[in-house]
């Protein structure tokens, strides 16, 4: 049963402007804490509210958490179900496409979908094909290559261009890596696969190169509306304005002063400039703030306008007052440490540990915190590892269902034959090449040629190899792809578990819970798709490590969008934050700025900017330390007045 949202008691007067406007392109600027989300979901309530049939509405988002939490709170707003409403990350909504019309750019519909780990491993194979590394000179890794070579592709910038701004180092080899680009590009077309990169590049192909495509989708969508606009890479932007080009009712919704992705392609002036391509547009401001108190966004505002290139906008608390942050300067690195450890433990007694976080610009940063973190028996989690679906006992098992569903896969193949003993990578690429040259590659298992040749050592294994795919194959036309995981774990993958790895019972859950996840998905090649997807988001959806009270340590980069009662911003030394490289870059001292804002609005309550005066360098001995440039700006400010945006102290020697 439907019911009728009352938006006047629902929003703030900010929130109803944006979410009760008719249409044409709209540009929302909203601020850290104003309720972005709350009202991008009320948005596409009103709309279907209004009569816009769900399937007309494309919401586009980062990550497929934020469509699935924005979709199901609409759901619950209007108390109904909505069918075929396209919303989910830029890829996905780029696969969904591709899987119509992929046969226009010659690929079947039926292509794999590379993950990160498959990329590398075809780069490597592309690098070993051109025998680049039986030269003098250094070459870069399969890694470094797909690092390029992705980066182009999300900022089309050329090759020889990335490799000259970011790798230096790698100029010499310039001719090369571009030869790898161009071996690269063709084995994924004979594999009929895209990496995640493509997904983009491929559909921005499909619309500008076939109108009647971009008629479908540009009549389609009657709306569209865009999370974290700042984020978009220049590829995302376009395809943006093709899929609004008919009906031009554009929304984007995104914050300037939190653009800080630029080192994975994201491009500041998307949302910058969005007035400029869109001259009518209608910009609206989100500027109350439901996180933090006063004397946070206080600092906040004056640190951000000293950016000369944003939006301007003054975030204002709903919050009553609060307490001062906190400038706490130590002599050194291992006192900056003892402070936060010490203000921790004090704290601890008016908050859980899980309501308070350390934040940073680099990794490096945290060392001698977590040094002396455990040193004191406090527990922290940090926010980095491998995400459960990168987890190689999880590519094994599903390596043997993507063989299944797409036979050509060569890599799929390449990883499961060398799970049986006897198979190393010679074995598996015999074996490619046979089945590879047979009409239909699974059903050549059976053939008498499929054994001839082999070693004694190499017999069993493929013998045993042939068994399970056969088994496989009998059971997967009736079998769900719960069955067919369980399948593949009693037809010897739990015997491989147990005799790899130490820990085996927790890796059988996984690949239990795997078959619970497997169970909202009707046919093997949606679930294989949505694996592949999932698998290359950003670190951004719930951390595998258990519910326990813990400090968060995390850098500012994956601590954006969450919050924290209390927070510590260490090293806001010059060199530091800003960090000594990043002024090199053209804008880099105003994303670094942006750094700097985007940490100091995760606090709710308090927050500490902390800094040792002095460091030891190899080589140089003790150097004295400059504070942040982002602190010494504030204080000018307040020239005149005894009055500071901060209270500073001196950590003790005691």
């Amino acid at each position: 049963m439907s019911r009728k949202i009352d938006y006047g008691k629902e929003l703030n007067e900010e929130q109803r402007g944006v979410v009760l406007e008719e249409s044409g392109p709209l540009l929302v600027i909203a601020g850290a804490g104003s309720g972005k989300t709350r009202t991008l979901t009320y948005r596409v309530a009103r709309l279907i509210e209004t009569g816009v049939a769900p399937n007309r509405i494309l919401l586009a988002t980062f990550t497929n958490k934020a469509a699935w939490s924005m979709l199901s709170r609409v759901r619950s707003l209007l108390g109904l179900e909505l069918e075929r409403f396209w919303g989910g990350t830029f890829h996905s909504v780029a696969h969904r496409i591709l899987r119509r019309h992929a046969d226009r750019l010659g690929y079947e519909r039926s292509f794999s979908i590379l993950d990160a780990e498959d990329a590398v491993s075809l780069v490597k194979a592309c690098i070993a094909e051109l025998d680049l590394k039986k030269t003098s000179e250094k070459f870069p890794k399969a890694e470094v290559v797909q690092g390029i070579l992705s980066f182009s592709a999300n900022t089309d910038t050329p090759v020889g261009d990335v490799i000259f701004s970011r790798h230096p180092y790698f100029i010499s080899r310039t001719d090369d890596i571009a030869a790898v680009a161009g071996r690269y590009r063709e084995r994924k077309r004979k594999l009929q696969a895209m990496d995640f990169d493509d997904l983009l590049l491929n559909v921005r192909q499909l619309l500008a190169e076939h109108p009647e495509a971009l008629g479908e989708y540009r009549d389609r969508f009657l709306h569209v509306l865009v999370d974290e606009y700042q984020d978009t890479n220049v590829i995302q932007a376009d395809l943006v304005d093709m899929l609004a080009s008919g009906h031009r009712n554009l929304m984007v919704v995104g914050d300037d002063s939190q653009s800080i992705y630029s080192f994975r392609g994201a491009d500041f002036h998307n949302i910058l400039r969005f007035p400029e391509r869109y001259p009518d547009c209608r910009v609206f401001r989100l500027e109350t703030n439901y996180r933090s108190t006063p004397e946070i966004l206080n600092l906040a505002n004056l640190s951000i306008r000293n950016n000369e290139q944003q939006f301007e906008k003054t975030l204002r608390a709903v919050r009553t007052e609060g307490v001062k942050p906190i400038l706490a300067t130590a002599s050194s690195v291992l006192q900056q440490a003892q402070f936060v450890v010490q203000r921790i433990l004090e704290l601890e007694g008016s908050m859980p540990l899980k309501d308070i976080a350390v934040l940073y610009r680099a990794h490096y940063h945290s060392m001698e915190l977590q040094m002396e973190m455990t040193r004191r028996g406090i527990p922290f989690e940090i926010r980095s590892g491998i995400r459960f679906f990168e987890q190689a006992h999880i590519k094994d098992v599903t390596a043997y269902l993507r063989i299944l569903a797409n036979p050509g896969d060569e890599l799929a193949w390449k990883r499961v034959l060398p799970l049986y003993g006897g198979l190393g990578k010679v074995a598996a690429e015999k074996v490619w090449r046979f089945v590879s040259s047979q009409p239909e590659p699974l059903a050549a298992l059976e053939s008498e040629a499929f054994l001839k040749g082999a070693t004694r050592t190499a017999l069993p294994g493929l013998k045993r190899f042939r068994e399970v795919m056969r088994r496989l194959r009998e059971q997967a036309g009736d079998a769900t792809v719960a069955d067919l995981i369980g399948l593949v774990l009693e037809e010897g993958y739990r015997d491989h578990l147990y005799e790899l790895y130490p820990e085996a019972n927790f890796r059988e859950e996984d690949l239990q819970q795997l078959a619970n996840f497997s169970g909202g998905f009707e046919r093997l090649e949606d679930f294989l798709n949505e694996l592949a997807l999932l698998t290359n988001l950003e670190k951004e959806d719930v951390s595998t490590t258990a519910e326990t009270d813990k400090i968060t340590l995390s850098t500012i980069h994956q601590a954006k969008g969450l919050e924290w009662s209390s927070v510590f911003l260490i090293w806001c030394a010059e060199g530091m934050l800003p960090l000594a490289r990043a002024l090199n870059d053209e804008g880099g001292v105003e994303e670094e700025r942006r750094l700097f804002y985007v940490a100091s609005t995760r606090a709710k309550d308090q927050l500490y900017l902390c800094y040792p005066v002095s460091d030891y360098r190899r080589g140089m001995g003790s150097m004295i330390v400059q504070p942040s440039r982002f602190i010494r700006e504030l204080a000018p400010r307040y020239q005149g007045t005894r009055e500071r945006p901060y209270e500073e102290w001196l950590v003790d020697e005691g």
